[in-house]
């Protein structure tokens, strides 16, 4: 459940600490006293799109946060699966601080993106806002319902028919690219010779490219090269003053000393071995120079080698291996294509196979969502009558589609009839505004199993009054007994059936606005549902009439 909704500086909202109940939790207020701002709040905490303009006027930064208790272990389990890592004794705090730039979502203090927080969200809460009615206007909603209802039942038939959906899509793109008339497949065929006979021609081993790097280098260096190895011939061998004649004439003078010391005749062997060195060092070098010389014509053409394999390259790949794969690939078409009458069969019967398995699972999707349906409807029109439908009568059906979607074949609709000797209709041609609220209450009941979700309904109440009033307030009560519920409403019926019952005002303060929140309970509450019998005048009558709600909210939840 939702313990906690932490606000600061979120539009007229300074800062609000919330703590919230098990059971039905009711929000109320003024128009305009800021209870939208509450919802926003939480949705913009949830990974909902927000704006700048979301932050309070003058603060530099907006902030909601969220404080789940989580009891069912399998939901921590789903949790963690996408990406939290540390959840101690079920608590779970989503936090979103919103500025000018940027916004940034924790979750239990780990950094988390907006798609990945909407999915988190659907294992703790389910918001139902004011224009959530309309989606129920559209058909194509309706089999999102049904799926919903059987989630558990279809869930692996739904991948597989996702992924049997995408096989067929690319089995018939496949086919329609080869079956092309004979001009475009000619010219397709040229093109590829041409691409395979451009790489076969030049003949590329393997590492040839790195081999003429090396011999263009060194060739494109080759003064550089000869004049550093002169120079270094001259210090060594053939200068006036070379290293070879002074270690010569040192080695002279040091066997001449060790004569006379025999510990001196190691420094002679060592001084010995330097001299044979440096002698075979300037050998190497003087052979290096009288050996070498610079062609141009090699030059030019491992220039123009190199433009060869590099133009290769730009157009089939980044290495000699890339390009080899692609002339692999080439060769694999055009085998294909020489056998363009086998290749077509090949193709149609690939196609045919992935239709024939993608609506082989569809149909076993479409028997499994019909049986699901059918409790579905018997369910839905047991909550339709908790809510004042009387004499309801409900349907769903179930039309084939003339091609497959990654869903399935289903075209479901919803038929309704609300009244006594009308006929089933769609739900969208005949529902009024204060008919949806209830048939989406109804929705809400039927479809909401998972007892640790938090549900939250922004004005469910709209557009009914009267009986209708208290039959939606006494299934509000019937729900949260197994739900926790947050409820923003007008209606005083539904006010009297809280567990917990909070005020929203607005005030004006130094010529600032701000919207505050606080629990009532008592004759606080009692007074703000006389507010919502009355207005602004709370007459000794109206009193009354709020603690005889109140008297007969408490006996209807006594009963449950």
């Amino acid at each position: 459940m939702l313990s906690n909704l932490h606000v600061k500086n979120l539009a007229l909202i300074e800062e609000e600490n919330i703590d919230f109940e098990e059971g039905l939790n009711i929000l109320s207020g003024e128009t305009g006293a800021g209870k939208s701002i509450i919802l926003g709040s939480i949705n913009a905490a949830l990974g909902a799109k927000t704006s700048p303009d979301f932050i309070r006027t003058g603060a530099e930064y907006g902030l909601s946060e969220l404080l789940f208790n989580i009891e069912d272990d399998n939901v921590v389990e789903r949790i963690k699966e996408l990406g939290v890592i540390d959840i101690e004794n079920g608590e779970l705090l989503i936090s979103r601080k919103i500025t000018p730039t940027r916004s940034q979502i924790k979750v239990n203090g780990q950094n988390f993106t907006a798609a990945q927080t909407q999915k988190l969200a659907r294992y703790l809460i389910d918001v139902h806002g004011q224009h959530d009615n309309q989606i129920l206007m559209d058909d194509a909603n309706h089999l999102t319902v049904v799926d919903t209802f059987c989630a558990d039942e279809i869930a692996e038939l739904r991948e597989a028919m996702e992924e049997a959906y995408k096989d067929m899509v690319k089995a018939k793109k496949a086919l329609e690219l080869i079956d092309k008339d004979k001009d475009e497949l000619q010219k397709e065929i040229a093109f590829l010779e041409y691409e395979a006979n451009e790489i076969q021609t030049a003949d590329i081993q393997p590492d040839e490219d790195e081999e003429l790097e090396a011999r263009y280098h060194k060739l494109n260096n080759y003064q550089k090269i000869t004049n550093e190895l002169s120079y270094a011939d001259m210090l060594l061998n053939s200068g006036n003053d070379n290293i070879s004649d002074m270690i010569g004439t040192a080695l002279k003078s040091l066997i001449a000393a060790s004569e006379y010391d025999d510990v001196l005749k190691e420094c002679c062997d060592t001084l010995s071995d330097a001299e044979g060195l440096i002698r075979d060092a300037g050998h190497s070098i003087s052979s290096y120079i009288e050996n070498s010389e610079y062609d141009p014509r090699e030059f030019s053409e491992l220039q123009e080698r190199l433009d060869l394999i590099n133009n290769l390259k730009n157009k089939y790949g980044s290495s000699i291996e890339a390009i080899n794969d692609t002339l692999k690939a080439v060769n694999a078409k055009l085998a294909d294509y020489y056998n363009f009458d086998e290749l077509i069969s090949r193709r149609k019967k690939e196609y045919e196979e992935a239709c024939c398995k993608a609506w082989d699972i569809a149909q076993k999707l479409s028997s499994i969502r019909q049986q699901a349906a059918v409790k579905l409807a018997e369910q839905f029109i047991a909550s339709l009558k908790n809510l004042n439908f009387l004499d309801v009568k409900f349907r769903i059906d179930f039309a084939k589609e003339p091609s497959l979607s990654s869903k399935g074949c289903d075209n479901v609709r919803f038929m309704i009839s609300t009244n006594p000797g009308e006929n089933l209709k769609p739900l969208s041609k005949i529902a009024s505004g204060g008919e949806l609220s209830r048939i989406m209450l109804a929705i809400k009941t039927v479809m909401s199993e998972d007892a640790d979700k938090t549900l939250i309904f922004d004005e469910i109440d709209a557009g009914i009054s009267g009986k209708t009033a208290s039959k939606v307030s006494n299934q509000l009560a019937r729900l949260s007994l197994s739900h926790q519920i947050i409820c923003i409403t007008h209606l005083p019926q539904i006010a009297a059936m809280a567990d917990a019952h909070y005020i929203i005002e607005k005030s004006v303060h130094d010529n600032k606005t701000y919207s505050n929140i606080q629990r009532v309970a008592g004759d606080d509450s009692l007074n703000e549902i006389a507010r919502m019998l009355s207005g602004e005048t709370l007459t000794d009558s109206v009193l009354e009439n709020a603690k005889e709600l109140k008297i007969m909210a408490d006996k209807v939840k006594s009963e449950l």
